[in-house]
Formats: C-alpha cells, structure tokens, sequence
C-alpha cells in the first residue's frame, strides 16, 4: 500500500462512504459534532483563515423553516434527518485573521481590504472546510448527505445576514433503510492527472 491510513480507516472516510439519503431516529449531539470540528478545524486554508460558519438547525420550527426552501426531491430527507447544518461563508473572515495569523497580522488589511476578494477567498476556503467538515463526520462514524439543491438567497434571507453566504445544507445522522443510491462512477486516474 502507498497510503499510511490503514485500509479500514481509507473505508470509512471515502471507499464505503456515501451521501445518505435516509438517516436512522439516533440523534446526533452536541459532544459529536464538537469532535467533528475540533477535529476538521485542523484542515489547511490560505492564510489559515476560517471563513466557514456551521448553523445547526435542531428546532422543529427552525428545520420547518428550512424545508421551504430546499429542492423538492431534498424536502422530505430534510425534515427526517436527525440533525441539519447550513454550511456558510463569512465574508467578514479577515476581522479573525490578527488572531489566527499572529505572525502576519497585517495580511488583514494587506490582501482582504476590497470586499470582492474577501467573498472569492471565503468561497474558496469555506468550501474546502466544507469538505473537512464531511470527511470529519465520516470519521465521527455518521453519515452525511450534502446539498446544494435549494434556494440560497432564500435561506440567506431565513438564517444567515448579508455577510454571510450559504454554501450547502447537509443532513447529518447514522443510515437508515435503503440509505444508499448505487455507487456512480468515477474518473480514472489517467483521465483526471496530467503530468508537465
């Protein structure tokens, strides 16, 4: 094997691992979702900056209030998965960076003083802690079913303010019956790796 992560742990985190699309009636606290990001905050970001923001929606009103504005095929795993997370980019970031960058404080107003670059490298670097945040709910032995299918200037408008733009919503939860769609395929490494 060329990898270090053993072949279980390779299973887990992407072999076995699918988008759920039915989830089990185990609720999903808040001790795991901690572990998730004390675990995936570690993931590397330009400047290390941390432009994801993370709303859970666990109250009844609050997951009725999302439902509206998913896509249709997305309303129903919505409103049963046990827990939901907007994922989001703060646009504001840069305000964090004097503490997360000590050693170049400066970059705050250096690189992210225009607000168009602000939004291009939230966008860029909340999507990979995006990604993070699904390895590391793999990893915390739960499922996860990203989705971009919604309104997003309609769950803007719901949840987040103008500052933030809202990247996914993902249910969260262990499988349940019939979680799984077959596996699609995927690219061959000669189709995807070009070397110059």
């Amino acid at each position: 094997m060329s990898l270090v992560l053993d072949a279980a742990a390779q299973d887990l985190l992407f072999r076995e691992a699918r988008t759920a699309n039915s989830f089990s009636d185990e609720p999903v606290t808040e001790e795991q979702v901690q572990a998730i990001y004390d675990l995936v905050k570690f993931g590397p970001t330009a400047f290390n900056q941390t432009p994801l923001r993370i709303t859970l929606v666990r109250s009844p009103e609050a997951r009725e209030r999302l439902v509206k504005h998913m896509a249709e095929g997305n309303q129903a795993k919505t409103a049963a998965a046990p827990l939901v997370a907007i994922l989001s980019a703060d646009n504001e970031f840069h305000e964090e960076l004097p503490q997360l960058l000590p050693h170049f404080p400066q970059a705050k107003d250096a690189f992210f003083s225009e607000r168009p670059v602000r939004e291009q490298s939230a966008l860029v670097n909340a999507s990979l802690q995006a990604a993070y945040f699904i390895v590391g709910v793999r990893a915390a032995g739960l499922a996860a079913g990203p989705m971009t299918g919604l309104d997003f200037a309609g769950v803007q408008k719901e949840f987040l303010d103008a500052d933030h733009t809202p990247l996914m919503v993902v249910n969260i939860g262990k499988p349940g019956e019939n979680a799984w769609f077959p596996r699609s395929p995927r690219l061959d490494f000669d189709q995807v790796v070009t070397t110059v």
